[in-house]
């Protein structure tokens, strides 16, 4: 039999770099692959969340743009999750791992797999050219805000190419400049705009973007808060972010869950999942 409690409490012990560190020392003492061994004894989620801390980290987001891409149907909100919130520095990893690993470009496989404006959207945020610095240009943010609502509230129709151009692109705390404007402007938030004017998955795409720029964390336990309520659990939302987010910004991420939700994360994670799935994921959690 295995042992899943020394695994889990081995395993959420270390950090990413140490777990890979791990992987070579099983190799080099025992002559096999510690993942190989890890997926014949495990099973179901809970070897999800295992082979997921065993993953490097930019290869475990690669893993899964191709599984979002590749599998049976899209799953855009994969796509949109992972683009939306990684820096430039980790889509450029994400961009030459995934060529190396499959030999297709990310972006040749969402241009071959998704469509319209949506397509464009992913593409533009798979480029990693977001402007990274802190400098904010009143009159362009001012222009910025005008442009917005030209192209959305005041027109009949919506001019999407304006609302990637300006959110796929400008700084974060030029955006948040813009979307302060806005509010003025048109008397009412960048969001509602969004989803007035917007649908289906372009919608979740700006709107993702959005929610990025102006609170990371917060986006993030939205994303957890979704999995998990209603009847079922989109385990493949939930192992994800458990994992991407434990060593980056977990702790935000309970602040914002516990003051949006008013229950903790873990006490959530506690009444929708069970058995070493529950156990792994509440490591993870912490507190």
């Amino acid at each position: 039999g295995t042992d899943e409690d020394a695994i889990i409490e081995s395993l959420t012990k270390l950090n990413a770099s140490q777990r890979q560190q791990v992987l070579i020392t099983y190799k080099s003492t025992i002559g096999r692959d510690l993942i190989d061994d890890l997926k014949s004894e495990l099973s179901g989620n809970f070897e999800r969340v295992i082979i997921a801390l065993m993953t490097p980290t930019t290869m475990y987001d690669v893993h899964e743009l191709r599984r979002a891409l590749k599998g049976a149907g899209t799953d855009e909100g994969c796509l949109i999750e992972i683009l939306a919130s990684r820096t430039n520095a980790e889509i450029r990893h994400i961009n030459e791992n995934y060529k190396l690993r499959y030999g297709s470009t990310l972006e040749d496989d969402i241009v071959s797999d998704t469509s319209s404006m949506f397509r464009r959207v992913l593409v533009s945020l798979a480029t990693g050219n977001r402007d990274e610095g802190t400098f904010v240009d009143e009159a362009l943010a001012q222009q910025d805000a005008q442009c917005l609502y030209e192209a959305g509230e005041k027109k009949w129709g919506t001019d999407e190419v304006q609302f990637m151009s300006i959110l796929c692109t400008r700084n974060r705390c030029h955006l948040l400049r813009v979307f302060d404007v806005y509010r003025v402007i048109a008397n009412k938030d960048i969001t509602e705009s969004i989803k007035s004017e917007m649908s289906g998955d372009l919608e979740d795409a700006l709107l993702a973007v959005v929610k990025c720029m102006r609170n990371k964390p917060a986006y993030f336990a939205e994303r957890l808060y979704k999995s998990m309520k209603g009847l079922g659990t989109d385990d493949s939302t939930l192992v994800r972010v458990m994992v991407s987010r434990c060593e980056t910004d977990m702790l935000h991420i309970r602040r914002e869950f516990l003051a949006a939700y008013g229950k903790s994360l873990h006490s959530f994670i506690k009444g929708d999942c069970s058995g070493d799935y529950r156990k792994v994921l509440l490591r993870l959690c912490g507190g």
